[in-house]
């Protein structure tokens, strides 16, 4: 018995204070915010916000055609997006530990020839929708468009030359990703959430 009455005071002490500014309804117990209701405590827990997305359906067979040809889309180009954003940081980092310019204008080529080389094969068997999806999913990832990132790395030239060549195949270099006002690009931020989910 006595045990028992030293358990409870060690956990009565446990208890933290209640603030002041707290009402009458509302208690601390054991450490959650508690609540009474007809005499009840009731504990309460805050809950974290959670986005539930799914894959959609649409009434008309066209739509879902579109829909379903922008999720295959995604699923192939969201990883290459997320490939070229680790080669711009990695290359970003290393050359702020050359030197010189002569040197990061080196390391710059020798980098420009390995993503060429690299991804050359890859976006010849891409289709247009795709190329100017990767270029929207780029300016996701890095916060910039191709156009800027292609002009901060290799200079203002070859970035007019990339957005004339892009531009040659109706697509610019200078798209930006905004799924606040896009519908299209909404709809890839839910495939993107959904990919990041694993529920694609």
């Amino acid at each position: 018995m006595k045990r028992i009455v030293i358990l409870i005071l060690c956990m009565l002490m446990c208890v933290p204070a209640l603030p002041a500014d707290q009402s009458d309804k509302q208690k601390r117990v054991f450490g959650a915010l508690a609540t009474i209701i007809d005499g009840d405590t009731v504990p309460m827990f805050e809950l974290m916000e959670v986005t539930i997305y799914g894959r959609r359906e649409y009434p008309s067979a066209r739509k879902q055609r579109k829909y379903d040809k922008l999720t295959r889309n995604v699923i192939k180009m969201y990883p290459i997006s997320l490939e070229i954003k680790a080669i711009l940081v990695e290359t970003y980092l290393y050359l702020q530990t050359l030197p010189d310019d002569k040197a990061r204008d080196e390391h710059l080529e020798k980098v420009e020839k390995g993503v060429w080389d690299q991804y050359f094969p890859i976006m010849k068997r891409c289709t247009l929708s795709q190329g100017k999806l990767l270029i929207k999913l780029i300016d996701r990832e890095c916060n910039q468009t191709s156009y800027e990132l292609i002009q901060a790395f290799i200079g203002g030239f070859k970035a007019k030359f990339y957005q004339t060549f892009a531009a040659l195949f109706g697509a610019s270099l200078k798209k930006e990703y905004d799924p606040e006002n896009n519908e299209e690009d909404a709809m890839i931020e839910e495939i993107i959430w959904m990919i990041d989910n694993d529920m694609l």
